[in-house]
């Protein structure tokens, strides 16, 4: 069994403003490329498919033509993630081609897709306050549904076992068990751009709920990287095809083709195109201006200008240099010595003298008296708003 591992695509999302939608179209068609060339059995797409519950009718028209070209080719296996809307991306599911299957329902979750000599299953993402009523268990002696505990290590763990279960009388003629899940595995490597997903204070998953399987294919963290498994078990990240945040400035971005065929899984990273660059830029404005912005200009910026005082026009005479800048700051370079102590600013602090120091820190000096003048006059407007509401 051979399968192309990928996820987190986030059609319709933007970059700092940028409209990444004809990126993410290059993305998509380097992905019918390799499943052509590479002849896989099936494609696997970990949740966050869309950016948002109601994506763009260009995300729709986008990911629409992709599953028609991709389900000429091989089986294409979806599941939701935290970003999409389970119930709209599952839309249509019983009347979708033979070889497009969606599972977005834990009613499904334990139905595997047949893939050569294998199994996949598919684990819609599990958000443990909507999940966990359906995923109770009639462990106790009456027979009463117990609710797993409010986790997403518990609502993980108990669609394992129903995974499990099926597993145990398919095993015969099986040779090898895929699971494909969106979640936080411990040992990840996150990056700004995932969407927090903690319930209770707790996001996270042991690698440990995954045993028994061969391959765990995981969504949500956009780096691609492997974790530690038990008893043989496979897991990775396929991270996303595009960089979403300059946090991922230094991702290989791939997809991962899995070899099953053997005693043991292989794995081999299929490097993602890279439509450009990003790339953090610091200096004084006279030295992005000259030789040290000089290998960027063509890059996805965020640029850091470092001089004492703001320089006049920064943001006009920093996009004439990096036409593709996305985010422009002034940070004074010694602006953290200038900063004498600093303090956890709590709902008691009083909220001119935090946006006093606020001031200092981004300009290197003080509000002047008409600029404290009109901080005051707004912070007072919001203050009778808020009591008049």
């Amino acid at each position: 069994m051979r399968l192309l591992h990928t996820s987190d695509w986030h059609l319709g999302r933007t970059l700092h403003g940028v409209d990444l939608l004809d990126h993410q179209a290059a993305a998509l068609d380097h992905l019918v490329d390799v499943v052509r060339a590479e002849r896989v059995d099936a494609l696997l797409v970990a949740g966050d498919v869309y950016d948002r519950a109601i994506p763009p009718v260009e995300a729709v028209t986008l990911l629409s033509d992709a599953l028609a070209r991709l389900s000429e080719l091989t089986t294409v296996v979806l599941t939701s993630g935290n970003h999409d809307s389970a119930t709209r991306l599952g839309f249509g599911a019983a009347l979708m081609r033979e070889r497009v299957r969606l599972r977005t329902r834990l009613a499904t979750l334990a139905e595997p897709v047949e893939v050569a000599d294998g199994l996949v299953y598919g684990l819609p993402y599990l958000d443990p306050d909507l999940t966990r009523g359906d995923l109770a268990s009639a462990d106790d002696e009456g027979g009463t549904p117990v609710l797993p505990a409010r986790s997403h290590e518990a609502v993980t763990s108990a669609a394992m076992r129903r995974v499990r279960a099926d597993l145990a009388g398919r095993r015969a003629g099986v040779r090898r068990a895929v699971v494909m899940a969106h979640a936080f595995v411990v040992g990840g490597q996150p990056s700004e751009s995932e969407r927090d997903i903690r319930v209770g204070g707790v996001d996270q998953v042991p690698a440990g709920v995954f045993a028994g399987m061969d391959y765990v294919a995981l969504g949500h963290l956009h780096g691609p990287q492997g974790l530690s498994g038990v008893d043989g078990t496979v897991l990775r990240y396929s991270g996303s095809p595009l960089a979403y945040s300059f946090s991922e400035q230094h991702h290989t971005k791939s997809s991962v083709l899995v070899d099953l065929s053997g005693a043991e899984p292989v794995t081999e990273l299929v490097p993602a195109p890279v439509p450009r660059r990003l790339a953090d830029v610091t200096g004084t404005l006279d030295q992005l201006l000259g030789a040290g912005g000089e290998t960027h200009v063509d890059d996805w910026v965020r640029v850091t200008v470092t001089d004492a005082a703001r320089p006049s026009e920064l943001f006009r005479r920093v996009r004439e240099r990096f036409p593709h800048a996305l985010v422009v700051q002034h940070v004074p370079a010694d602006s953290a010595a200038r900063i004498t102590a600093s303090r956890v600013v709590t709902a008691a602090a009083d909220p001119l003298e935090v946006v006093d120091a606020f001031v200092r820190r981004v300009t290197g000096t003080a509000p002047t008296p008409a600029e404290v003048a009109v901080l005051r006059r707004a912070y007072e407007d919001v203050a009778d708003a808020e009591r008049s509401a």
